[in-house]
């Protein structure tokens, strides 16, 4: 065998493990996201009774990360596709680790939240870039959805993880809820640096795009989601606040703006036709419902347990174990359900499980305890094993490559979008009381919201699923 023949095996061989090893990276990433804002959420009555935050109030820990992460992913995927998927993704993958340090270290509420702002903001340039890495390394098929599906159970994980993970070291010290990401963040990025391949040369083609990259349309979009969430998130608070009005109105008009900029623009930063591609549209908003459900859910019974059934973060981050059921379905089975069943089908199934879930926990009182909320964390476990994975798998189908990036951030966007709806809508029905400290039906009423955004998820689900069946032909076009 000559040397050349010899290179040339050496690579065919390096190859899977190199994208294996690329699996492994950006999943952690994700992960790493995940049980960031998870351990964020059992740290909240905390690190509230620490910088004096009220209940209504409280929710900004959350909601100002949420609404940063929102607002720049699509920037952010487009800016992985067009500079360099690798370049984006550690970039952003640093910048995280290091705000996440400050916030461990912030003495006032007004640092806190600024910290989580730019680490929301972060988070959504090395989300979508990581998810393009994923699926550019992978071909299209069974390969990518096993792939996918170790993605989304190991990204899920961080939900559900992070939330015993945020328990254990909000018990010792909240602060700690901060230093551990900052750590994580760096292990990745130094294992990024080392398997990630360099960004290819660009050609003259993509060198003209660099050029003409939608600065304008950016910037203007990015504004318009922020305004947009921000006005969500201060509705939440309290519904007379006239900030709420102004940021929808801001938001309208720098919307309008962007689609002006787009029709004149030579490179949209968001490509004719994505939009409304294979499964794309429907992918996203099943993705903000269920994932509006499962934030608006977490909050509220985080407040719940700790705030009325008085337990300690440690307990309540260890009740939440149960889902971790979703680690042993999600890469093992899910591949096999998506292989002979396809992605919608498992996808309804998990929205199925989860709306049955979320009407579950609708019967929690004053007297309730762990073997109440059981099936609940059951069925929320299955469903994040069904859904997360082959719904993003979902929405890649048909899309150009060399968008995935942007298509990662459509959907990731409407999973944001879908947290800052939920906490929202949750945190108003919490608070829309008379009384200054909530009663048990006040928790009820609150968590009529994820049951009821579980249950439009599913009737989409149904939906798609009936129009595949009668235009497969168009489906799969």
């Amino acid at each position: 065998m000559t040397e050349s023949e010899a290179t040339v095996v050496s690579d065919k061989l390096s190859r899977p493990r190199r994208a294996w090893a690329v699996l492994a990276v950006v999943t952690g990433a994700l992960f790493l996201e995940g049980i960031d804002i998870a351990m964020l959420n059992v740290a909240v009555p905390s690190i509230a009774a620490d910088i004096g935050l009220d209940t209504g109030s409280a929710h900004w820990v959350i909601s100002t990360y949420v609404l940063a992460y929102a607002g720049f992913m699509i920037l952010g995927g487009r800016a992985a596709d067009v500079l360099g998927r690798r370049r984006i993704f550690l970039t952003a993958l640093v910048v995280f680790a290091a705000f996440s340090a400050l916030g461990g270290i912030a003495q006032d509420s007004w640092v806190l939240i600024v910290v989580r702002f730019i680490t929301g903001a972060t988070a959504g340039f090395m989300t979508p870039a990581g998810f393009s890495l994923l699926t550019t390394t992978f071909s299209e098929g069974a390969l990518r959805n096993k792939a996918l599906a170790i993605y989304g159970a190991i990204g899920a994980s961080g939900f559900l993880l992070g939330v015993v993970a945020g328990g254990l070291l909000t018990s010792l010290d909240w602060r700690l809820v901060f230093f551990a990401p900052a750590l994580f963040g760096v292990a990745f990025f130094v294992a990024g640096w080392a398997s990630i391949n360099p960004d290819q040369p660009r050609s003259a083609e993509a060198a003209h795009e660099h050029r003409q990259l939608d600065i304008a349309g950016g910037l203007t979009l990015t504004a318009a989601m922020v305004s947009l969430v921000f006005g969500i998130v201060t509705l939440g608070e309290s519904v007379t606040n006239p900030l709420g009005p102004i940021a929808f109105g801001l938001a309208t008009v720098l919307t309008v703006t962007f689609v002006v900029i787009e029709k004149r623009a030579s490179n949209p930063l968001i490509p004719t036709g994505v939009l409304t591609t294979g499964l794309l549209p429907w992918a996203s908003s099943i993705g903000l419902l269920f994932i509006g459900a499962f934030f608006a859910w977490q909050f509220v019974l985080t407040l719940y347990l700790q705030e009325l059934l008085d337990w300690t973060p440690l307990q309540t981050g260890f009740a939440f174990t149960a889902m971790g059921i979703e680690l042993v379905i999600a890469p093992f089975l899910t591949p096999k359900l998506v292989e002979r069943f396809g992605n919608v089908t498992v996808v309804v199934t998990g929205l199925a499980a989860v709306t049955v879930g979320f009407v579950l926990t609708l019967r929690l009182d004053s007297d309730s305890g762990f073997l109440d909320l059981l099936p609940s964390l059951l069925l929320l476990g299955v469903a994040f094993a069904f859904i997360y994975g082959p719904l993003t798998a979902a929405a890649v189908e048909g899309v150009d490559e060399n968008k995935h990036g942007v298509a990662g951030g459509i959907v990731y966007t409407g999973f944001q979008f879908g947290a800052a709806l939920g906490v929202s809508a949750a945190t108003i029905l919490l608070v829309g009381s008379d009384h200054d400290v909530a009663q048990p039906h006040d928790y009820q009423r609150a968590l009529v919201v994820p049951a009821v955004a579980a249950g439009l998820a599913l009737l989409i689900g149904l939906l798609l699923s009936v129009r595949q069946r009668t235009q497969p032909e168009e489906v799969a076009a």
